[in-house]
């Protein structure tokens, strides 16, 4: 019996292998707001009610999909912070290697990208299964702030009187242990580095930028050193 198990649940995993391959060709060409359970059981040969065994619906579906895509560039991240480049070196510069290590993930993947960090899909809502997946970018940058926070300290960046009590709501919820300035400065780096790949990746700097690697790490840079992270100066108290 526990071959024949095991052999159904190869089987299981090839189908949704492949279930998921064709959705993902069906996004290139047509968009999340067109992805059709139908449509995909067509492409694979498959009968309609056999693709829904696998996934009951189209949000089924687009959630996995989800899922694997914020998996995918936060594992892109964890790798990048683990190479010498993300784990030695400046602060600063950690944060630059991933960084720029997510930019070539989008470049890499600009349909699974778009569908995470694009235009909502109409008539779908995320399912809380998606907020560990796509909190892992977010806490790879986190992490090189801790991390600097014990060990070379960080230039703890000026906070308005009136954001205070934003950033100690933040603070509260995603980073306890640092400077609720330096959280409030993290939120923001974190959505102009993605506000910066969006610009390139849908095509807001053609005819505009041509040295868009460049471009980049010097942007992604400053936005390090304005979390407060350092590029081998003396931390400011």
């Amino acid at each position: 019996m526990s071959t024949i198990r095991g052999a159904r649940e190869r089987a299981r995993v090839e189908v949704t292998a492949a279930i998921k391959d064709e959705a993902r060709r069906q996004l290139a060409a047509e968009g999340a707001a067109k992805l059709s359970l139908r449509a995909v059981a067509r492409e694979l040969g498959m009968v309609s009610s056999a693709l829904y065994r696998y996934f009951p619906s189209r949000d089924d579906l687009l959630t996995a999909l989800i899922v694997d895509a914020y998996d995918a560039v936060g594992e892109a991240a964890e790798a990048a912070r683990a190479t010498p480049g993300g784990s030695a070196g400046p602060h600063s510069a950690r944060w630059t290697t991933v960084a720029c290590a997510v930019r070539a993930w989008a470049l890499a993947h600009p349909h699974e990208y778009a569908l995470i960090y694009g235009s909502p899909v109409p008539g779908y809502s995320a399912p809380q299964d998606t907020v560990g997946p796509a909190s892992r970018v977010g806490l790879v940058f986190i992490d090189l702030a801790r991390d600097a926070h014990r060990t070379d300290g960080l230039a703890v960046p000026r906070l308005e009187a009136e954001l205070r009590p934003e950033a100690a709501r933040l603070a509260a919820d995603l980073a306890p242990d640092l400077p609720p300035a330096v959280v409030a400065a993290l939120v923001s780096a974190w959505a102009q580095l993605f506000g910066l790949i969006s610009f390139e990746l849908f095509g807001q700097f053609d005819r505009v930028v041509e040295a868009r690697d460049l471009l980049f790490r010097g942007a992604a840079a400053d936005l390090g050193r304005s979390v407060g992270l350092l590029d081998g100066r003396t931390a400011k108290e």
